[in-house]
């Protein structure tokens, strides 16, 4: 079974501690970080090498900034942007463009987007 590589970042610590007792659960997640300060991510991912990173949505379903910048930096990248108090997150990636996608902002809905199972349609940004 092939592991999946994970980097928590800029997340509360509530929240954090959260997503880590749900992903501690899973035999084929691994945790390989957690990043407090979002101008750290890039050097966490550079070490780390994850296949997703986490990280917070602040402003309603606007694209975190760290978003574009990761995804031109690390395009094999794919970022989950989860809200503390919403029932949604979303789920980026990039090809030649960025894309994105609806997940449940939930343990199960987090584990489906790990695992390439979102069921939500994808959308492209112009």
């Amino acid at each position: 079974m092939e592991h999946v590589r994970v980097l928590l970042a800029n997340r509360p610590r509530l929240l954090r501690e959260m997503v880590l007792s749900t992903l501690a659960e899973q035999p084929d997640i691994d945790v390989v970080g957690e990043v407090e300060e979002a101008n750290d991510i890039s050097d966490c991912i550079e070490r780390t090498n994850p296949d997703f990173v986490l990280i917070g949505l602040e402003d309603g379903e606007k694209r975190p900034e760290e978003c574009d910048l990761l995804l031109n930096r690390y395009p094999q990248l794919r970022i989950i942007a989860v809200a503390e108090h919403r029932t949604m997150g979303f789920l980026y990636w990039a090809t030649m463009d960025i894309q994105w996608t609806a997940i449940e902002a939930t343990g199960k809905g987090l584990l489906n987007a790990l695992r390439g199972n979102t069921g939500s349609p994808t959308r492209r940004f112009s």
